[in-house]
């Protein structure tokens, strides 16, 4: 029941990270889903208290999202 919860974080966390990131963003709801979860665990790795882990979180989606773009593939980098 742990991991149904956290998938459905990880949705929330990947969205408010697409919600602040700017620029289009190519990805599914999968994807979505896994930028969420990374930046939980970054984020749970980083802080301290729940606050430092509620901003953490939406800086490290952002993050995620932003080195993707970088590092992804041509397709994806000339729908920006």
């Amino acid at each position: 029941m742990h991991f149904i919860w956290f998938i459905i974080a990880g949705a929330i966390v990947g969205a408010l990270g697409r919600l602040v990131h700017p620029g289009r963003d190519p990805m599914g709801i999968l994807m979505t889903i896994a930028v969420g979860i990374v930046a939980m665990i970054i984020a749970a790795a980083i802080s301290s208290g729940w606050l430092a882990f509620i901003i953490g979180v939406i800086i490290a989606a952002v993050l995620v999202m932003l080195i993707g773009r970088f590092t992804g593939s041509d397709r994806a980098r000339a729908r920006i």
